[in-house]
């Protein structure tokens, strides 16, 4: 079976990749913004390397279907880099490798080093005028720079794992680790940050933003119909967004097994994610139920105004608010952790121990501990339906999602 591996260029020039293995063994030129496409039969295995200046850069080493039936593949810095650059199995975020802002971190510790190290390392690095390194040579003909790289990244291939008797460097040997079955693999390259956009159905695009407490969107960001998504938490967290099946008479279809969109968000960090006018559904932590819903329509057909509330029925894996970003600040939703008793938790497919649903459904019944243990945010979030709770209107189309 042939997948194929995506080159996604999201720095704003073309840029050049040396491919081995694959394509006949020919260069392919990514423009900005754009994708290129290579065939990758089971079986085979190949390189994908960036090029600076004509020099090797940061690469992705890949085998499709090795050992166990499975994909491996990692990003190394061992020959160079110029660039940040990630790689993952598509539709599987969990299997991301590489230092998304790999550049950005070397300089941090460049300037921050001491003289000594700068005079151990600096023959290996290549700098603009203003002081700052453009381009990083081979880790491996400088045990120095290894050892300088290693202090800052361990998402990546900075000198060699366990070889021939060796035991390498245990961060290094991680970077060996399979991920499971073989499927469509997606590099990411960029200047800025590489962290993958994830390939869904319907082509939502996201932007990386520093969190700020404003009910406003950030300096720069379009006002399309969407919302501003902010991780609180101290976790990088996946976000899914699901459409409703159908729609009418203040009833809907929940949608639990085909998400439209999910988005990777860094802690501390907003994502702006541009949806349909038409869409009436929800967005949740994860894709695995108990878990808080915060529901929500970017149009009604009646007033064309964004409506949106936050419900714990389908159980509470964390606090989420709602606000309106036309100027207006309505917020719905909680803020702190609900403390229960022991029966009111659930163990969730993932492992993740949760407040249960209070509808119970196909979950085993309506939890009684959960439905008391919530009962102080009654009235701010939808704890067991009916009524009472603040709608959340929006006349911009969008609308500030916090999860905590």
């Amino acid at each position: 079976m042939s997948h194929t591996v995506t080159i996604h260029n999201k720095s704003p020039h073309s840029q050049e990749f040396e491919v081995h293995g694959w394509n006949n063994n020919h260069n392919v030129v990514v423009k900005s913004n754009e994708r290129a496409k290579i065939n990758a039969p089971d079986g085979s295995s190949g390189a994908i390397i960036a090029l600076h200046n004509g020099h090797e850069g940061e690469q992705a080493e890949i085998t499709k279907k090795g050992f166990n039936g499975n994909d491996f593949f990692d990003i190394s810095n061992i020959t160079g880099a110029g660039g940040n650059m990630t790689i993952m199995q598509v539709g599987n975020p969990k299997t991301i490798k590489g230092h998304p802002t790999f550049m950005q971190a070397l300089n941090k510790a460049w300037h921050s080093a001491d003289q000594n190290t700068k005079n151990e390392i600096k023959q290996s690095l290549h700098f603009d005028g203003a002081g700052n390194i453009i381009r990083m040579d081979a880790t491996k003909d400088n045990p120095h720079l290894e050892a300088f790289v290693h202090k800052f990244d361990d998402l990546s291939y900075v000198g060699k794992g366990a070889w021939k008797g060796d035991k390498g460097d245990p961060r290094d040997n991680a970077q060996s680790s399979a991920a499971e079955g073989s499927k469509d693999i997606l590099i990411t390259y960029s200047n800025g940050d590489a962290r993958p956009d994830l390939d869904e159905p319907t082509p939502i695009h996201a932007h990386v933003l520093v969190a700020k407490q404003t009910a406003a969107p950030p300096k720069g960001v379009d006002k399309k119909p969407g919302v501003l998504l902010t991780n609180k938490s101290q976790h990088d967290e996946t976000y899914f967004f699901y459409d409703n099946y159908w729609n009418g008479n203040g009833t809907a279809g929940a949608n639990f097994d085909h998400p439209i969109k999910s988005v990777h968000v860094p802690a501390g960090h907003t994502i702006s994610v541009d949806l349909p006018s038409s869409f009436k559904g929800r967005v949740q932590r994860g894709d695995k139920i108990p878990a808080t819903w915060v529901g929500f329509q970017l149009e009604a057909s009646d007033d064309h105004k964004g409506h949106g509330d936050v419900s714990v029925e389908q159980g509470n894996d964390g606090a989420a608010t709602i606000r309106s970003t036309d100027g207006t600040n309505r917020t719905g939703g909680f803020t702190t952790p609900i403390h229960a008793p022991g029966s009111a938790y659930q163990t969730r497919a993932d492992g993740k121990h949760v407040i249960a649903s209070t509808m119970g459904n196909w979950l085993g019944g309506p939890n009684k501990a959960a439905i008391e243990a919530q009962q102080g945010i009654k009235g701010k979030v939808y704890v067991t339906g009916g009524s009472g709770v603040p709608d959340i209107a929006s006349a911009d189309h969008r609308f500030a999602v916090d999860f905590y």
